[in-house]
Formats: C-alpha cells, sequence, structure tokens
C-alpha cells in the first residue's frame, strides 16, 4: 500500500517540477527591470514569485525523489538532478527570506545568478533523464530535410546488410531508446545493448528468439493504442505497419545479432518491407482516402479476437474510427479467419492480407466490407474466379495484385470500380499486351505492370536477381 502511495506521489513530479521554472525565472527578469530601473515599484511581486517558486521547488523535491524510487532511471544522473534540485530550492528559499527580510541587498544579484544557472543544469538533466541524453542537439541532426520526406541511412543492398545492426536496431533507437536506454529503464527494461535486451525488465524476458507471437515485445506492440501497456506510449511517435511487420520476422527468425539478411528465412510477406529499405528517402504521402461520413467506434471484444490471431489492427490516423488492417504477422492466418472482420466491416477500410494462404474463399468475406478503399492482395492465392466477388467495394482506389495469379479477363470484371486510382500487378498473370484494354477500362488509375530494367550487381543474391526480372 505504501509503495503505491509512495508511486502515486512521485508521478505529480512532471506537473510540478515545471512551475519553479517559470515562477523563478519571472522573478529573475523582474529584478532585473528593478536594477535598470530604480523606483518601479516590483519589490511585493518579486517576493511573491520567490514565495511560490519556493513552495513548488521544494514539492518538486519531494515528489522527485518519491518518483526516483521506481528504478527506472539511471541512479547517476538522477542522483546529479536530484541535488541540482534540492541546490535550486535552497537558493530560492535563502533569496525570499532575505528579500522578505530586505537583508544584504548587494548578494540578490549574484545568487539570482547562481539560481538561473542551477535551475538551467537542473532542467538539462531532467529532460535527459526524460527524452534521452541528446534530446537537445537531436533537432540539428534533422537539417536540412524538409517536412515532406522523413531521412534515414541509406542501405544499398539489404540482402547483404546486417539483419539487427542495420535493419531493426535503427526502428528500436528511434521509437524505443527514449524510455528504455542507460538513463531510462522503463518497467526496468533497456533495449540499447543486446545483451540487457535479451535479458528483458521487470515483467520478464522482453523476446523470445523463434517465438514471435509469445514474445512481450510483440505482445505490447500489438495491443489497442489506448492500452495503458502499448508500447511505444500513445502519445510517442508509433511504429508502422511494416516496421512491426519486420521486428516480428526479426524475432521469428531466432532474433539473431549478427546475421545478414540475406541469411534468415524471408517470407513473401516481408520481402517489399525489405526491399523498401533500400530507399535513401521515404516521401510522406496522403492518406488514401477514407470515407467523409464519421463511424463509430468500434467494439473492444471483436478487435480483441482479431489482434489474437496476430493482425496488426490500427486507426488510420489520430482521433479516427476507421481502421487498418494488417495480416502480415498473422502467420498463422486462414481464409475462414477473415469472417473475424465482419464485425468491424463499417470501420475497416485498408487492408493487408499478403498471406499466401489466402485464396478465393476468403474474397467473399472481403466483399462485405464495403469501405475498403485500399485492398493488398499480393502474394495471395486468389483467382480470376474469386476476384469477380469484389465488384461490391465501390469506395476502392488502390488494389495490389503482385505476384497472384490475375488475368487481364479477370481484372476485366472490376470495370465498374470507378475509384480505382492504383492498381499493382507486376509478377502475375497479366500480359503487357493487355496493358491497353485495362487501361482503357480504368481511365482514371496508374496501372503498375512492373518490368524495370533494375542493374544486377555481382554480389547480388540469388532472391534479389530473381526480384528484379522483367
Amino acid at each position: 500500500m505504501y509503495s503505491t502511495m509512495f508511486s502515486l506521489i512521485g508521478h505529480f513530479h512532471p506537473v510540478f517540477v515545471h512551475l519553479p521554472i517559470g515562477i523563478l525565472l519571472l522573478a529573475a527578469v523582474l529584478q532585473f527591470i528593478e536594477k535598470r530601473k530604480p523606483g518601479s515599484n516590483l519589490e511585493q511581486a518579486i517576493t511573491i514569485s520567490l514565495l511560490i517558486g519556493m513552495i513548488s521547488a521544494v514539492i518538486s523535491c519531494i515528489t522527485g525523489y518519491f518518483l526516483s524510487r521506481s528504478d527506472d532511471y539511471d541512479e547517476q544522473l538522477v542522483s546529479q538532478h536530484q541535488w541540482m534540485g534540492i541546490g535550486v530550492a535552497v537558493v530560492a528559499i535563502i533569496l525570499y527570506f532575505l528579500r522578505k527580510r530586505n537583508r544584504a541587498p548587494r548578494w540578490h544579484g549574484p545568487l539570482m545568478l547562481v539560481l538561473i544557472v542551477l535551475v538551467s543544469i537542473t532542467g538539462h538533466i531532467g529532460g535527459s533523464l526524460t527524452h534521452g541524453s541528446d534530446y537537445l542537439t537531436r533537432p540539428f541532426a534533422d537539417l536540412g530535410n524538409g517536412p515532406d520526406t522523413a531521412a534515414r541511412v541509406a542501405i544499398a543492398n539489404v540482402q547483404e546488410a546486417a539483419a539487427y545492426k542495420d535493419v531493426i536496431q535503427p526502428l528500436l533507437q528511434t521509437k524505443c531508446y527514449s524510455c528504455h536506454n542507460k538513463n531510462k529503464q522503463k518497467g526496468g527494461l533497456r533495449m540499447d545493448e543486446q545483451a540487457l535486451l535479451l535479458k528483458g525488465g521487470k515483467n520478464g524476458v522482453a523476446l523470445l528468439p523463434g517465438k514471435a507471437a509469445e514474445s512481450e515485445l510483440m505482445k505490447r506492440l500489438l495491443l489497442p493504442r489506448e492500452n495503458e501497456d502499448h508500447m511505444p506510449p500513445k502519445e510517442k511517435p508509433q511504429l508502422t505497419e511494416s516496421e512491426i511487420a519486420l521486428i516480428h520476422w526479426w524475432i521469428a527468425s531466432g532474433a539473431s545479432f549478427d546475421k545478414k539478411v540475406k541469411e534468415l528465412e524471408q517470407p513473401a510477406a516481408v520481402k517489399p518491407a525489405l526491399l523498401a529499405l533500400q530507399n535513401t528517402t521515404t516521401e510522406k504521402k496522403a492518406l488514401p482516402e477514407i470515407p467523409a461520413e464519421p463511424v463509430s467506434r468500434a467494439d473492444d471484444s471483436a478487435l480483441k479476437r482479431i489482434r489474437e490471431l496476430g493482425v496488426v489492427i490500427l486507426p488510420v490516423s489520430q482521433n479516427s474510427n476507421y481502421l487498418s488492417a494488417n495480416f502480415i504477422t498473422a502467420v498463422n492466418a486462414r481464409g475462414k479467419d477473415l469472417q473475424l472482420l465482419l464485425p468491424v466491416k463499417k470501420q475497416l477500410v485498408w487492408l493487408k492480407l499478403s498471406n499466401p494462404a489466402i485464396n478465393d474463399s476468403a474474397l467473399a468475406t472481403i466483399a462485405q466490407c464495403n469501405n475498403i478503399t485500399r485492398l493488398q492482395l499480393d502474394h495471395t492465392a486468389i483467382t480470376d474466379a474469386g476476384l469477380q466477388q469484389l465488384k461490391s467495394l465501390k469506395q476502392l482506389q488502390y488494389l495490389n495484385l503482385v505476384g497472384t495469379k490475375i488475368t487481364a479477363a479477370g481484372l476485366l470484371q472490376l470495370k465498374g470500380l470507378d475509384q480505382l486510382q492504383s492498381i499493382y500487378c507486376y509478377q502475375s498473370a497479366i500480359k503487357k499486351e493487355d496493358l491497353a484494354a485495362l487501361q482503357q477500362a480504368f481511365p482514371k488509375a496508374k496501372i503498375d505492370p512492373g518490368g524495370y530494367e533494375v542493374p544486377i550487381l555481382a554480389t547480388d543474391t540469388t532472391e534479389v536477381k530473381q526480384a528484379v526480372q522483367p
């Protein structure tokens, strides 16, 4: 009970800690004005500011002490922050009583200067504890990157890249390290070192090599965003579907820290995410259209059943009830499992299957989800016979048929879908001579048949060479 009470008190630290920073700096500004303009009658305002700053600094020290007992932070950095904070409180108390009793006015200026320095150092260390030691300099690393691009280190040949160091670690670094690093270990977990990542935290082992679905790390990533155990916390940048799929693939492949990508088994569903890493920049594109009319929130129990299958189902954007479902991590999913989507069919607008076990029987279920605008059926076992069932998807704008047996005749069955804007059909049974007829049938759509001429390097693996063949 006492532990819970102390923890509760500690969690008020972020509420109080900003007050002394602002109030004491205000007192410093008022004292500077008083010094420059004698007779400005700011004595009472300065004294009141020091009183409020002093009290809030003392409260911040008390709540900060209880927060430090959570063991989630680096002890040395916490100690520095703690003593600097105590220093702020002590100097504020001295200044207040000197002012109150009109004593030693010659010391007011130097003490106020000391107070400003202490507040600055304490705030910087506190920021390092919360956001990482590089939080102040991190924005400079992004200079030169425009608002429409998200920069990352280029991977010249993803197959030759180190699976952990080049693919997985950058994801953890940008989305996880801020809470799980040397300075801060939320839940007692550090993720910035291999041995500590494998060791886990207060809740046990974070990942089980070869068992992605059973790993606590994956379970936390797949929890609903509003769940307090969801990681990353809902107020922080989230992992994308592709990023989650890559982490799932790495763990399922044995969570190796020294193997290259080419040495790990690569299901067809994860290959696009890997190949996408070879781009030096990723353009931020506008989200595909979602229905203009609002929709009610999906049933939580229905969402839970879908997630238990391993499906990543998330809102398409912040404050939206429309949903995106990604089956790329649901390795055991079959066509019959798509029935779980029916209770949320009104909310479902994006659906990514990319699973060889999905066949024509699944398309009958998909056809009932009338609000779908984005549908990825790449590398599935669908045929022309099943594709015709999708004529009911009048809102469909994006269709991915890569790596399927679909022919031009099958695709022409969807001629009435006049909202289609993008159709991807390379490595399918659609031939080049069919493209003119398809473009006439879908005048608004960009039809991508693949067949690009990509230079093949001597260092490329067999898989890469096969992937770029026309």
